[in-house]
Parts: structure tokens; C-alpha cells; sequence
């Protein structure tokens, strides 16, 4: 193995952080995503790459990006000049990459089941016990994502947060294509939605998944948005929706679907 190396508004939402630079204090932002561990690390060869440039990560890459971005976490934007993250010995060896089980005995009675790995910062996505597709994520720093059984409890494709705004702005931060899956006894809100994957936990307790065509709207980076994780699992569990989804709420949960965090 190659290593080298509190105050609530009610029923708002606690987990949109602000983004980059705000995610976390400066002195909590890991300087190399490198000394991150996940259990899987040890499936696949890995060394420690500096990023010169975006064009030399491109280069050293090719066709392989996107796969080496989803083993590390982490999406385009957090992967600029000055970032440490793990370059794959066998490239072939991530193009499938997956920590999450191909089978779930809990999720065989379920026609939508989503089980989110805090350990791995991934989730996947099951049909009747069967592995579908698994993306990964940033949940809540300090295990501030709940664990537990969840239902699904509301939709809403156009999301903004009702405390926290962009780093810089009074901007609402976005969190697009929003899946709600508990509330607290206090109130507090916490969704599956569109967000900055850094490579690492770092929301205040929601779950972030991929929206290049947010991070291009707000930030104007990537130019050519690719990675939209956020919308892939929101139209797989809500088949009926769209880019003119109106919100709506489930009371009592989302028939046929459950949301599993450990």
C-alpha cells in the first residue's frame, strides 16, 4: 500500500454552511486531503499529488478525473492550485470505485432506500436491496449528521438556506435539489442537497452532495459543469420531478423509501 504522505428557527435548516474558506476555522482545514482516511483507502494503491495547476491535474489525468475526484471526496473547485489529494497508482482501479455493498438485506422491502456511510463519506442508493449508484458526500462536521432511521419527509428543487448565506454575501446559500429526512425536537431541519464537496466533513449537520451547475451560477467555476450529483439522486427518488418542481412536504414520510445514516 503506497501512503505517502445555539439558537434554532423553527423547522429551519441548521446544515448549509458558507462556503470555502468559511466551511471550517483555518486552523481545522486539512493542508493535505491526503492525511484523510477512509476505511476503502486500503483497497486501492494511492500517492500523495501536489496540484500545480488545474491544466496539470487535467493533464496527468485525462479521462480519469472524475473518477479520482469521487475517490478523494472532492469536487473540481476545492482541487485548484495549492491542494493535496490521492492519485490512484492504476487508474483503472477507481473507474468503478465503490465503498458501499452491492446487496443491503435491510433495504430488500424498499423500492428507494438511501444508506449514508459517515465513515466513508458516501451514500448509496438502493432498488429492493440492490446497489443502483453511490455518490460521495460532506456530512456534518464532528458527526453533527444524525444516525439513525429515516423517513423522507419533503422535496424542494430550489432550496436556500434561511440562515446562512455565500462567504461574502447576503446571498442565501443554495441548497438545490433538497431531500429533507429529519427534524430535531428543537426544530431544526436537515436535508440531502446541493452544497461544496471539499473532501471531507464539514457541513453543520446536512448532507452535500456534487452541483457543478450551482457552483458555476454562484461562484462562476467550473465553466463546464459536469458533476450533478445532487440532481441525479433527487430525480431517482422523486421520478416526477423536475426543473420547475414545486416543494412539497410528506408528513408521514415518503412511501416506499427510507434514508439509513450510520
Amino acid at each position: 500500500m503506497v501512503n505517502k504522505i445555539f439558537l434554532f428557527v423553527l423547522l429551519s435548516e441548521i446544515c448549509a454552511g458558507p462556503a470555502l474558506s468559511q466551511d471550517r476555522p483555518p486552523a481545522m482545514v486539512p493542508k493535505s486531503r491526503c492525511r484523510i482516511s477512509f476505511p476503502s483507502d486500503s483497497q486501492i494503491d494511492w500517492y500523495c499529488y501536489g496540484v500545480k495547476s488545474e491544466k496539470a491535474l487535467e493533464g496527468l489525468l485525462g479521462p480519469y478525473l472524475e473518477p479520482v475526484l469521487r475517490f478523494n471526496r472532492i469536487d473540481r473547485m476545492h482541487t485548484l492550485q495549492g491542494a493535496y489529494i490521492k492519485i490512484p497508482v492504476y487508474f483503472g482501479d477507481v473507474v468503478d470505485f465503490t465503498p458501499m455493498s452491492q446487496k443491503l438485506e435491510q433495504a430488500k422491502n424498499y423500492r428507494r432506500y438511501i444508506l449514508l456511510d459517515r465513515s466513508e463519506q458516501f451514500l448509496g442508493a438502493y432498488e429492493f436491496g440492490e446497489l443502483k449508484f453511490s455518490l460521495p458526500i460532506a456530512s456534518g462536521r464532528r458527526n453533527s449528521t444524525p444516525a439513525g432511521i429515516f423517513k423522507v419527509l419533503g422535496r424542494d428543487r430550489w432550496h436556500r438556506s434561511h440562515r446562512y448565506t455565500i462567504t461574502g454575501t447576503n446571498i442565501p446559500y443554495p441548497m438545490f435539489w433538497g431531500i429533507k429526512f429529519h427534524v430535531s425536537k428543537r426544530g431544526a431541519a436537515f436535508w440531502i442537497h446541493s452544497r461544496d464537496v471539499p473532501g471531507y466533513p464539514v457541513s453543520h449537520g446536512c448532507v452535500g452532495l456534487y452541483d457543478e451547475e450551482m457552483q458555476k451560477r454562484f461562484y462562476g467555476y467550473p465553466k463546464d459543469p459536469q458533476l450533478l450529483d445532487s440532481k441525479k439522486l433527487y430525480l431517482w427518488l422523486f421520478p416526477d420531478g423536475g426543473e420547475n418542481d414545486k416543494p412539497r412536504m410528506y408528513p408521514d414520510g415518503l412511501p416506499d423509501a427510507l434514508v439509513e445514516i450510520k
